[in-house]
């Protein structure tokens, strides 16, 4: 203790304890919390969903790091493409109308395949265009990422 707490026969203030009972500062504590948590289900309860519209047609990018060949892969639903040594095949494509918030959202598994080795099933999962690192390829060579869905191929 410093020598004037101990002249006024107090600690310091850093030494202190709380005097407030453990059951009050809790309810303190939670009467402050509880309306801030009601306010957020209110917003929760009040949110909007979202509607998507299932799509024919799915419009990737795909990026050879090596040779910086950038390619975009027009795949059809329940199909399969070749890229370099991956496979690529779409399971479903889901796009919001227009009068919604723009997104696209791409159902792919991509499977490597090479000579003499068993095949490797490097992703499977859901792709967005609005966020393509939130669930992207991990390879060493390639990228590939969601970029529209389309009712008809490209030409």
């Amino acid at each position: 203790m410093t020598r004037r707490a101990e002249a006024r026969g107090r600690r310091p203030a850093a030494c202190r304890r709380n005097i407030l009972p453990a059951s009050w500062r809790f309810g303190v504590f939670g009467a402050l919390l509880l309306p801030l948590l009601a306010a957020g289900a209110a917003a929760a309860e009040g949110r909007q969903t979202f509607t998507y519209r299932e799509m024919g047609v799915a419009v990737l990018q795909a990026l050879d790091k090596v040779t910086a060949r950038i390619s975009t892969l027009t795949i059809p639903l329940e199909r399969t493409r070749r890229f370099g040594t991956l496979e690529v095949s779409v399971w479903a494509c889901r796009k919001r109308p227009p009068e919604e918030p723009p997104e696209s959202a791409v159902f792919l598994t991509i499977v490597e395949r090479k000579r003499g080795v068993p095949p490797a099933r490097l992703f499977q999962g859901w792709m967005f265009a609005s966020s393509p690192a939130m669930s992207a390829l991990e390879h060493p060579v390639y990228d590939i990422w969601a970029l529209d869905c389309i009712d008809a191929p490209m030409e």
